[in-house]
């Protein structure tokens, strides 16, 4: 028992390290710039993968999963980053991430329609919620407006574009993944290879040199350990501990990364952002529950323990 909360805790810890990433990418790409800056963060943090986790034998998986999931994650990771970097002030870096947030939902309906998962009504509202919550935070100060979301949108629509894509590339990674991995995970490989592409980017485009600061290696060795160590937390607690507990609070990240984002980025948020921000998880929540089938009954017995359940992240 002892030993399952330790590992529940650590997991509970990966959700707090993945919930500051937003606010770390952001203060990295405010001095190496949005490419540079995030070719260093994976750079770094796939070392740190490498020390943890470890490398994986390609020969051990199966070469669909190793074909389409480095695609898929590669360019979700590009989608976040970038989207990040490109965001025109914190604020915005801030509702880019938001836009993020939608994966969840999207992964439910992905789930759904193609791996033939059973969901009940909730999923409509939930979904609708997950939407309006958006929206909220997309109108700016005045919460739910068309005309201020429209505009805020025309203002980086390209920040904007890749967060949504991002959103929809992972809940196909989530979906995808889960029927081609076979228990595996290359995530080590996947965070590589993505520091190569962006590398390939930087080198081959028109970049601002990057200015190293001790404000930048502090939020660099940041970002890279919340990325590489998150992963490596997070695998323990699924693992060894609480899945219950940590699938529940990983659908309050939204609400925390904001936080944590506003903290680093000195950056304040609005009550009707929070409404916004509220209702992301909720509408997450609810296609979760949607998904979730009615529990049997199940006599009290030693070798019954919910912990002991396996769900995969990768």
């Amino acid at each position: 028992m002892q030993s399952t909360r330790k590992a529940t805790l650590i997991g509970l810890i990966a959700i707090l390290l993945w919930s500051s990433i937003v606010g770390l990418i952001r203060g990295v790409s405010e001095s190496l710039g949005a490419t540079g800056g995030a070719a260093m963060i994976y750079s770094v943090a796939s070392v740190l993968l490498l020390l943890t986790v470890g490398f994986v034998r390609m020969r051990e998986f199966p070469r669909r999963y190793l074909v389409w999931g480095s695609i898929l994650f590669v360019s979700y990771e590009l989608c976040l980053s970038l989207s990040i970097g490109y965001a025109n002030s914190g604020r915005q870096a801030i509702e880019v991430g938001m836009v993020n947030y939608l994966w969840p939902s999207f992964t439910m309906l992905c789930a759904i329609a193609f791996n033939k998962q059973k969901a009940n009504f909730l999923i409509v509202p939930g979904f609708l919620i997950a939407i309006l919550g958006i929206c909220v935070v997309l109108g700016g100060e005045q919460g739910l407006d068309v005309a201020g979301m429209v505009a805020n949108v025309k203002d980086n629509p390209l920040s904007y574009g890749l967060a949504f894509a991002g959103a929809l590339i992972w809940a196909a990674y989530c979906t995808v993944t889960n029927r081609i991995a076979g228990g595996k995970n290359g995530v080590t490989l996947f965070f590589m290879l993505t520091a190569l592409a962006l590398w390939i980017k930087y080198f081959t485009g028109e970049h601002a040199p990057m200015a190293f600061s001790y404000h930048a290696v502090i939020y660099l060795a940041l970002a890279a350990s919340a990325m590489g160590f998150g992963y490596a937390a997070w695998n323990v607690g699924i693992l060894h501990g609480n899945v219950t507990v940590l699938a529940g609070a990983s659908y309050f990240i939204p609400v925390i990364s904001a936080a944590l984002a506003g903290l680093l980025l000195h950056t304040p948020l609005s009550l009707a952002f929070w409404k916004g921000a509220s209702l992301v998880c909720a509408g997450s929540v609810l296609c979760w529950l949607a998904t979730r089938a009615p529990r049997r009954k199940v006599a009290a017995t030693p070798d019954h323990n919910p912990a002991h359940e396996r769900v995969q992240k990768q």
